[in-house]
């Protein structure tokens, strides 16, 4: 692999402007990484090399001209649930087909706009709904990382594991991923990654297949805080095509960075202190904290009552959200169809191939807590816990700036150990879910290793956008944990259909 695949977003934006290189050596170099090392890792269901380098050779002319754009001639990848003009996009369902949109998302035309070069599209569970990256129609994401003296396949998290895969591999400078309940800091932590899901309205939601649209949002996963800050700065937007996006200033993150935590006040939920908690994931904690205490924070335990009921309540509300949202998708108007006797034989026929079995599991959840009789005592409660799960951070805010938790109950599972347990599976969002129902920003940074070698992290919290102050704080993590990348690159010793 050349060294440029390994440069972070930052570092290539400094050298294209110092001329070290130029874009399209960048985007070759990245193309070479995918075509040597996707076969392995699977990150990658659509690759865009001739919009690539016709972006590089655009890049490199206004680069010449000193006109560059703030993401000018850097090479990011594109989670499959991002609608891109021209190309197919799929939410890595079968029933999608090889649909192919007539309009570009509002995040990906914003990156667009600011000079990113479009190196394709990357795999994740099926509508968003895993996190493992195991019920993609095109097969499991393998993560880059492996357990001490085992060659065990591990999962990159998910939703977004082609993201974080991708990224924490060096098959892309930095993704765009999404979250509906952790769908970003999950996958991140577990690949030594930084993810951030920022604000529900921070980004606009426009051209991104929904799973539940009053959860889920856009944001990056990087190899750095700095590049998670630029990534962000310039996919958030006020979009009039969204009514839940917010017409806010996008403040520029990265110039805050180095502002440090002196001062900070920061919150320690205890409910995050869960029975089951392993040693390791306490011991990881505390260093987070004895880190943002040493960088002259105060930090103080605070109480989020509601948190064990998050997790019910999330998989009452985004199930039901998925199953109306999911009602679209019936082989009539777009998409892949399969014949029925009548019409109402096509759509069982369609809906039946079209979707995978954890798709299946939610829509049936979902249309189950919205019908008559069921509405009032599960779906309309939910929403209720949520009020509450809201209220418990809006008062923890009003005494600190930031909560720091884990952002996982565990490192990485083999691909294959957990899928067939839902309970299981589901658990592995427990410290995430809470910021989704209540809307705030959250990002993952990566803060050691498990005692099998594989990356760890731990979340910060923060208020409704609040995502300067998080950036902030976990700068100082970045600075005392380091960065975290795979020792062996063993995804790039295998050649495509070995």
């Amino acid at each position: 692999m050349s060294d440029l695949a390994k440069l972070t977003l930052a570092e290539a934006r400094a050298g294209l402007a110092a001329r070290r290189f130029s874009a399209v050596e960048l985007t070759k170099a990245l193309l070479a990484a995918i075509q040597q090392g996707n076969d392995a890792l699977n990150a990658y269901v659509l690759t865009t090399p001739e919009i690539a380098l016709k972006q590089a050779r655009d890049s490199d002319k206004r680069l010449a001209k000193g006109k560059a754009r703030p993401l000018e001639g850097l090479p990011i990848g594109i989670k499959d649930l991002y609608c891109t003009k021209g190309l197919r996009t799929t939410a890595c369902s079968n029933i999608l087909g090889e649909f192919i949109p007539t309009y570009e998302s509002t995040v990906t035309q914003n990156l667009w706009d600011a000079g990113a070069v479009m190196l394709g599209k990357l795999n994740c569970d099926e509508f968003a709904m895993g996190s493992s990256n195991e019920t993609s129609r095109f097969g499991p994401v393998v993560s880059p990382w492996r357990r001490h003296g085992s060659n065990v396949a591990l999962v990159p998290g998910g939703s977004s594991g082609g993201s974080s895969a991708a990224v924490a591999a060096d098959l892309c400078l930095a993704a765009t991923a999404t979250d509906t309940g952790g769908s970003i800091r999950q996958p991140a932590a577990i690949t030594g990654t930084v993810g951030v899901k920022p604000t529900y309205g921070r980004c606009s939601r426009w051209g991104i297949v929904a799973f539940a649209s009053s959860l889920d949002q856009a944001g990056p996963i990087a190899k750095t805080v700095r590049d998670a800050a630029i990534m962000l700065r310039h996919m958030a937007s006020a979009d009039p095509k969204d009514s839940t996006s917010v017409d806010a200033p996008v403040p520029d993150y990265e110039a805050g960075l180095s502002d440090g935590v002196k001062g900070l006040k920061v919150g320690v939920p205890k409910e995050y202190r869960v029975d089951s908690m392993p040693g390791e994931i306490e011991d990881l904690w505390r260093r987070g904290i004895a880190w943002l205490r040493a960088g002259g924070a105060t930090v103080r335990e605070v109480s989020l009552p509601h948190t064990k009921y998050a997790l019910p309540a999330y998989y009452i509300v985004a199930p039901a959200e998925s199953s109306s949202n999911l009602a679209r998708y019936d082989g009539v108007r777009f998409g892949a169809r399969e014949p029925g006797a009548d019409l109402i034989g096509t759509y069982e026929a369609t809906r039946a191939a079209g979707f995978g079995a954890e798709v299946r599991r939610r829509v049936l959840i979902g249309t189950y807590v919205l019908s008559a009789g069921y509405y009032d005592a599960y779906y309309l409660k939910a929403q209720k816990v949520r009020t509450l799960i809201r209220r418990d951070f809006d008062t923890a805010f009003g005494e600190v700036d930031v909560l720091i938790t884990p952002t996982t109950p565990g490192p990485a599972f083999g691909i294959g150990e957990v899928l067939g347990d839902p309970i299981q599976m589901y658990l592995n969002d427990i410290f995430t879910v809470p910021v989704n129902m209540a809307g705030l920003p959250g990002i993952s940074v990566p803060a050691g290793l498990s005692s099998e070698g594989t990356p760890l992290g731990l979340q910060l919290i923060g208020p409704p956008f609040g995502e300067a102050t998080l950036f902030r704080a976990a700068q100082v993590i970045e600075d005392a944990a380091g960065r975290f990348s795979p020792p062996e690159a063993w995804w790039l010793t295998r050649r495509p259909g070995k």
